[in-house]
């Protein structure tokens, strides 16, 4: 897979009928390896190790309703409250992260209500703090870590 623009991390990989699967420690199971879920594996990996968020407040690809159509988001962190911290949205090294990535992640936002937003392809990462009263979101040069 593609060298991404995070830290180096150990990955548990398995291979069945031909296809490679990679160990999600969130979810707690082996997922197929497409370059998506390299991505996502890499940002929740630095959300842990480098921001220092607790694997018990991350969740990864859960169902929402957006406007009656079923979504997935692909990360979200909790506080420790319940309220949504941060949601992240991954996409493929292939995909260029563009205004149409912002707003479906803004969609989601519409019914998770987080205070930070990300977009990753692994390769550029973007960072949002919404501004609710204001209806916008303002770009960040990082997410804070999970103890600010």
């Amino acid at each position: 897979m593609q060298k991404l623009n995070f830290p180096t991390y150990s990955f548990r990989f398995k291979s069945s009928e031909n296809k490679i699967s990679i160990f999600d420690s969130i979810r707690k199971k082996f997922v197929i390896l497409q370059p998506e879920e390299w991505v996502r594996q890499h940002c929740i990996q630095y959300l842990i190790h480098v921001k220092q968020y607790p694997k018990s407040l991350i969740n990864v690809e859960k169902e929402l309703v957006v406007n009656t159509l079923k979504k997935r988001y692909d990360i979200v962190v909790y506080n420790s409250d319940g309220s949504i911290h941060l949601i992240v949205e991954c996409k493929s090294p292939a995909i260029t992260i563009n205004q149409s990535t912002f707003d479906q992640i803004a969609q989601y936002n519409l019914v998770l209500n987080a205070n930070y937003l990300m977009v990753t392809n692994g390769l550029n990462h973007y960072y949002c703090q919404m501004d609710f009263d204001n209806e916008c979101y303002n770009f960040l040069k990082d997410i804070p870590d999970y103890n600010q």
